[in-house]
């Protein structure tokens, strides 16, 4: 009996035996997979809407492919790339796959298992883990008053990148919240949990008028379809503390066609957050200075994890002693079709120049809204007691009796705090101890505390959180 032997080079054997074996998943294991998976979601998507009091809108469970091409083929956003393409001289293929890579940029992949079942776990595993999470609100009634099939806007001042985590996990019980975040967020794996959560990217200060339409589209087209989002109204984090100018081009898009006798009504929720520690402060202190060098990706990721390493190593009271308290205070809701009936307003039918000072006036209302219930916390109360002194030593007792004054004078003028949320000694000692061990205040041997050298621009920005109340 003859036998032949065919001999076959290593490579070769790998690469069939590869293909194989994908094959043989791809038709054996993944149909299978893909059912156990969307039977997941789809439990998760119906024990979600019977648990939040927006339910999850048709908009989150279409397909990202769908809402692509309605995106992609909006009349708008077709008539600014044939525009686009004439001014700049380029082949109408090249503009169109622009617009789509700056639609696959913006739209989000929102994954109800993924925002549900790790979104929220790592939020509020995150928040209880940093800080002691205080939260209140304007009105007894909270959100009870907003009509379920409203589209609510969440609109706050930008303390810290931890605003996305803390107010993710407060309003889990409401809603699902939709956040443009900037690039900064674009490295994987990030950009992907991001996507699934319902966040969606920006290009800031972009001034590509295609991008901008596609954006402005894209932003309209999610507030008619009532998805929930969350807005900084000053459009970046606060480099000194203080509450910035708001901008306007979020609530321009929102706005620029809303019809309140047609469209659903846009309701204003505005939240007041505040930290006795921002995990980022030297950061930003350090982003005032236009000649500083920029950081490296390998600093930044050396810096994080140490970071990470050295709160790991806390027992869980240590950790949240060096942190503090963060407070989130929740608004009144402004109703847009009533603010407009008040004001016999309609953005649609109003020239450029006129809508936008209508905007800007909202916007500074807004603004009004948010200062009105930024929380009142330690840190920065003690620190604007001492920011306030100057160079003057001043002894633990007299801190804390200015301290009181303070919010004496602030509850006076309409300040989130009530008699009951008023801060014990202790608390305050508890944030003198915080301050001094950050060396930002220092003890001195005549039991007087003082800023501390070269802390002065720090305590200043603690301070500054509270300075809208004179």
């Amino acid at each position: 009996m003859l036998t032949t032997e065919i001999a076959m080079p290593i490579w070769a054997f790998v690469l069939l035996l590869t293909i194989s074996v994908v094959a043989l998943v791809d038709r054996a294991f993944m149909p299978g997979l893909r059912w156990f998976l969307r039977r997941r979601i789809n439990r998760a998507i119906n024990e979600v809407n019977t648990r939040l009091r927006m339910s999850l809108r048709p908009f989150h469970l279409t397909k990202r492919q769908v809402l692509l091409d309605r995106l992609m083929f909006d009349s708008e956003v077709l008539a600014a790339m044939q525009a686009h393409a004439r001014a700049e001289g380029m082949p109408h293929e090249v503009a169109q796959a622009r617009v789509a890579e700056y639609a696959r940029e913006i739209v989000p992949a929102f994954n109800a298992f993924v925002y549900f079942r790790v979104g929220y776990w790592l939020s509020k595993r995150i928040a209880r883990l940093l800080f002691r999470v205080r939260v209140g609100f304007e009105q007894d009634q909270r959100l009870g008053d907003v009509a379920p099939d409203s589209t609510v806007v969440f609109v706050m001042n930008h303390r810290s990148n931890m605003d996305y985590v803390l107010v993710s996990y407060l309003v889990s019980e409401e809603s699902t919240l939709s956040y443009a975040v900037g690039e900064w967020a674009r490295v994987w794996p990030l950009d992907t949990l991001l996507k699934a959560m319902g966040a969606f990217f920006v290009r800031r200060n972009s001034g590509n008028p295609m991008y901008r339409k596609v954006l402005e589209r894209y932003v309209r087209m999610a507030t008619e379809q009532g998805v929930c989002q969350a807005v900084f109204l000053e459009g970046g984090l606060s480099h000194d503390g203080k509450l910035r100018p708001p901008r306007l081009g979020f609530l321009d898009y929102m706005l620029r066609g809303y019809e309140p006798e047609k469209d659903r009504d846009i309701v204003f929720v505005p939240i007041g957050i505040n930290y006795d520690r921002v995990v980022e402060d030297r950061s930003l202190l350090r982003r005032k200075d236009p000649g500083a060098p920029k950081r490296s990706r390998w600093f930044m990721f050396r810096t994080s994890f140490g970071f990470y390493r050295k709160q790991m190593a806390l027992s869980p009271k240590e950790r949240r002693k060096r942190f503090g308290f963060a407070g989130v205070n929740f608004g009144v809701p402004i109703s847009l079709r009533t603010y407009c009936a008040e004001r016999t307003l309609r953005f649609s039918d109003t020239s450029r120049e006129e809508r936008f000072q209508q905007v800007e006036a909202l916007a500074h209302d807004l603004m009004s809204a948010i200062a009105r219930v930024v929380p009142i916390l330690p840190v920065p109360l003690v620190a604007r007691v001492l920011d306030a002194a100057g160079d003057a030593g001043l002894g633990p007792f007299e801190i804390k009796a200015r301290a009181y004054a303070l919010i004496d004078a602030m509850q006076r003028d309409g300040a989130p705090i009530r008699d009951a949320e008023r801060p014990k000694e202790r608390t305050l000692q508890g944030a003198l101890d915080l301050l001094a061990a950050r060396r930002i205040i220092r003890l001195d041997e005549d039991g007087h505390y003082r800023c501390a050298e070269g802390a002065r621009e720090i305590l200043a920005f603690y301070a500054n959180s509270l300075s809208h109340w004179g």
